[in-house]
């Protein structure tokens, strides 16, 4: 498997052309439920990112590829719950790994349409929970709603922190004394995301109630 991922790394470190339809079906693969358990679509988001500070491969293709490809796999997921219903549940590979399901299902009914958009950070959960909302019948607006916002903060969050690792030796550039003022600032500035986020009016569309 770390022959397969660090393969797919020099291929698009050589083949920067290829950055965007890589990075969407590898985040593709890390979001549809049939692919996800095999692929270690993580890994390689997190390791390209780390191609961008040096200019071996641009951000723009990188990130916009992910996204794409991580609201497909959980569009297709959806889908299929809402087609299928729980027979899907008897397919290969989730015939094998039942529990995905039952605790896609779980969170769902604990969270609703937030489960879609905070589902997308849990590893198994990923693909699963697209899946449990199709079966479930949550609304399609939503459903949408949720995906592609969380896909929209979910890529650049695997992807920026490659990159930050690299830019992390640039910082010496930084008087040191400067350097405590540098994390409290970033640090004020997440903490007003998330106070602005549950204080917007448009917060109401993630709550439990369908």
């Amino acid at each position: 498997m770390s022959f397969s991922v660090s393969s797919i790394v020099s291929f698009i470190a050589h083949h920067a052309a290829w950055t965007f339809p890589v990075m969407f079906l590898t985040a593709f693969g890390e979001s549809f439920i049939f692919v996800s358990l095999l692929f270690p679509g993580t890994t390689i988001m997190i390791l390209a990112g780390a191609l961008v500070p040096d200019g071996t491969i641009p951000f723009f293709p990188l990130v916009s590829g992910a996204i794409l490809g991580a609201v497909l796999g959980d569009a297709i997921s959806f889908w299929l719950g809402l087609r299928y219903g729980e027979q899907i549940t008897r397919r290969w590979p989730l015939s094998r790994h039942p529990e995905l399901v039952t605790r896609g299902e779980a969170f769902f009914a604990r969270l609703g349409t937030l489960s879609v958009f905070v589902g997308r950070f849990f590893g198994p959960l990923r693909a699963s929970i697209p899946l449990a909302a199709g079966i479930l019948k949550m609304r399609t607006g939503p459903f949408w709603l949720a995906n592609v916002a969380s896909a929209v903060v979910w890529a650049p969050a695997l992807l920026v922190p490659g990159s930050m690792a690299v830019w992390a030796s640039r910082l010496a550039i930084i008087p040191e004394a400067a350097r405590p003022y540098v994390v409290i600032g970033v640090l004020l500035a997440i903490v007003g995301g998330f106070w602005l986020l549950q204080r917007s009016r448009w917060f109401g569309l993630f709550s439990r109630g369908e």
